[in-house]
């Protein structure tokens, strides 16, 4: 690769955080979307503060992975904000996103959004980050999610991401680029204003952005990609064909090769029967 950049598959329970570090990933991304509908309620700003840094902490104690979290809207103004940055890292979160969309929120790849001023958006990341600084001596990671793209167009959205990196922000995230191109010439306007500056790619299915690969984000100098809501997907989907299957059936003997064994449950929690199982093992038996 052009340079390092790291996939970020999002884990949308403490099981999947499992899964993910056995695979060999280096970190993981929680979602508000996939904890959201996980929890049967759409991604419109319903769950509560409290709700998140939950599935964060049990994320992060089972996976011990370097999490990075998304905080929506911050749940409220620049007071919430600082709140949030203490019970994401106290959660184990290794950083988090904000957007500036107005609350209620939409997903980001939806007609429709509305955005707070850029004055008001650079306020709030200026308060997460003097927050993070106070908390985590810095060590906490800030990045500034902006919507702009598909409400006041490309230009303001790289014209926000810069009062974002002024305000202090480590990461920038533009979400709802259209194309490869778009990617490209965002990162290129951004470093050449703070070369420095780490930048954030969003890889979601079904949405105003193609499926570009890992490697044509490394060489554009991305410095990480999240896969928010891929594996919920997947296992929606074959939740979805498996019920299915024992509606029709009134069996899943049929599905028996397609399902985790229970072995492989166990080797996963690290639980092997008639031994003590420790919490916060990451060593699997």
């Amino acid at each position: 690769m052009a340079a390092a950049c790291v996939p970020l598959p999002g884990a949308f329970n403490a099981l999947c955080g499992l899964a993910i570090r056995r695979a060999g990933f280096a970190g993981c991304y929680v979602s508000g979307a996939a904890t959201s509908v996980s929890a049967g309620v759409p991604d419109v700003g319903i769950l509560t503060l409290d709700h998140f840094v939950r599935t964060i902490r049990e994320i992060a104690d089972a996976s011990a992975l370097p999490i990075l979290a998304d905080a929506d809207t911050g749940f409220g103004e620049s007071e919430m904000v600082r709140r949030t940055v203490v019970e994401y890292e106290r959660a184990g979160a290794a950083g988090l996103h904000l957007e500036d969309q107005v609350f209620p929120k939409r997903c980001g790849h939806l007609e429709g959004k509305r955005l707070i001023p850029v004055e008001h958006a650079a306020e709030k990341v200026a308060a997460a980050v003097e927050t993070a600084r106070s908390c985590s001596g810095g060590a906490f990671i800030v990045c500034a999610r902006t919507d702009a793209r598909g409400v006041e167009g490309f230009d303001a959205a790289i014209e926000r991401a810069r009062a974002y990196l002024a305000a202090g922000a480590d990461m920038v995230f533009p979400e709802g680029l259209t194309s490869g191109d778009e990617f490209h010439r965002f990162a290129s306007a951004l470093r050449a204003a703070a070369p420095s500056c780490l930048l954030l790619a969003n890889m979601t299915e079904f949405g105003k952005t193609p499926m570009i690969p890992l490697r044509r984000f490394a060489e554009m100098g991305y410095s990480c990609v999240i896969y928010p809501v891929s594996l919920l997907r997947v296992a929606m989907g074959a939740v979805t064909r498996a019920l299915a299957t024992l509606q029709k059936d009134g069996s899943v003997a049929s599905l028996l090769p397609h399902m985790q064994t229970r072995q492989e449950l166990y080797d996963l929690v690290g639980y092997a029967p008639g031994r003590e199982w420790r919490f916060g093992r990451h060593d699997q038996p």
